[in-house]
C-alpha cells in the first residue's frame, strides 16, 4: 500500500507562484512515475503534469512555460513549482503515482489552488 501526503496549496493572486509537495510512502523503494491532476468544480480530473523514474515529463499544453514537474527519488516525493498562475489554474490538485509501469494507481487527498485577486 502506499500513501501520498500532498502541502503546499492556498490562495494566491493572478501571476503569482506557488509550489505544491506530494510525499509517498509504504512498502516502496523505487516508484516509476509520479504525478499532478486537477480538476475543477464540475469539470473532470485532468492531467496536470507528470514525470517518471528516467526524468521524463508530460504536461498539458495549458500549463507549459508555467508549471515545472520535479522529483526527489530518494525521498519519494514530486514537486509541482506553479508560476504565472492564471484564475483557471483553480482547481483541487491531486497527486498521483504508480510504483510500476503496470500496477495500479494511487491517489492523494487533494490540495486547493485558488487562484484570485
Amino acid at each position: 500500500q502506499v500513501q501520498l501526503v500532498e502541502s503546499g496549496g492556498g490562495l494566491v493572486q493572478p501571476g503569482g507562484s506557488l509550489r505544491v509537495s506530494c510525499a509517498a510512502s509504504g512498502s516502496i523503494s523505487t516508484i516509476y512515475s509520479m504525478g499532478w491532476y486537477r480538476q475543477a468544480p464540475g469539470k473532470q480530473r485532468d492531467l496536470v503534469a507528470t514525470i517518471n523514474n528516467g526524468g521524463y515529463t508530460v504536461y498539458a499544453d495549458s500549463v507549459k512555460g508555467r508549471f515545472t514537474i520535479s522529483r526527489d527519488n530518494a525521498n519519494n516525493t514530486v514537486y509541482l513549482q506553479m508560476n504565472s498562475l492564471k484564475p483557471e489554474d483553480t482547481a483541487v490538485y491531486y497527486c498521483h503515482t504508480k510504483v510500476t509501469i503496470w500496477g495500479p494507481a494511487y491517489w492523494g487527498q487533494g490540495t486547493q489552488v485558488t487562484v484570485s485577486s
